[in-house]
């Protein structure tokens, strides 16, 4: 496994569980990944818990705040200054829903929802970066949004970020957009809300999570009491995936991708 020791402006760096149920979506997940928790106490008996794969850490999660409707996955992307991003999300026709703030020592971000109403948090950097492993098994491998308004989400982020906008036509699953950063990597993807999608689900970023069996992972969630809500689908060229909720609703994402 590759270490990482930092991350370009406009990488997604760091997926955040806020669950209803902490101690079941421990479980849940660190028996579904091989995954190691720790608990880090935040104040007024809350506790912030770090999740690793091997010792290093691949995320967290925390019991969400009354003020959170449903369990979801919460995406960061690493910026180089907070602040700044957050007033040119602004003024690109975002909201900023929360202020740039210091987390203590470890960095500065800010909550953004972005003209299409899905919601993600800019990460500036200081004593942590971010996960430790991407694109291994056990870790972040994909970011995702399911947009309603993908026309205008498309531009806000390429304002926001750089990235450069590669659509791709699906046939019948219209069209998918990767943006790419700099030397045409993937930073991230976007498709329109899928019709089956319930009306009240808003635009959202999905997390898709690295494994070496599609198939068993996907089985194994249902086993531990997850949901397959997309059964291990194949994507041409891209890998073998499915979509899962957690016991306590949150999705994401599984990718076996194919070998490079």
């Amino acid at each position: 496994m590759t270490t990482i020791t930092a991350y370009a402006p406009g990488t997604f760096c760091w997926p955040e569980l806020a669950t209803s149920d902490q101690a079941g979506a421990r479980k849940f997940y660190t028996a579904l990944f091989g995954w190691t928790a720790d608990d880090t106490p935040m104040g007024e008996g809350e506790t912030y818990t770090m999740l690793y794969k091997e010792g290093r850490n691949v995320g967290a999660l925390y019991r969400k705040r009354p003020e959170e409707p449903v369990p979801n996955w919460h995406a960061y992307v690493s910026v180089t200054n907070a602040d700044e991003a957050a007033a040119k999300a602004k003024q690109l026709g975002g909201k900023v829903l929360m202020e740039p703030f210091d987390v203590m020592e470890h960095g500065r971000m800010a909550t953004i929802q972005d003209p299409s109403g899905a919601i993600f948090n800019l990460w500036q950097t200081r004593s942590h970066k971010g996960a430790d492993l991407l694109d291994e098994p056990g870790a972040l491998v994909w970011t995702e949004l399911l947009s309603r308004d993908p026309a205008a989400a498309k531009p806000f982020y390429a304002q926001l970020f750089g990235w450069k906008p590669n659509d791709m036509d699906m046939g019948e699953g219209g069209t998918y957009t990767v943006f790419e950063r700099e030397a045409q990597k993937g930073a991230g993807g976007m498709m329109t809300m899928p019709k089956q999608v319930p009306a009240q689900v808003p635009s959202h970023w999905l997390p898709y999570f690295h494994v070496l069996d599609c198939d068993a992972t996907a089985a194994k969630a249902a086993e531990l009491g997850g949901k397959v809500m997309m059964k291990p689908t194949d994507i041409p060229n891209v890998g073998r995936f499915a979509t899962i909720a957690d016991p306590q609703g949150a999705v994401f994402q599984i990718l076996k991708p194919i070998p490079m």
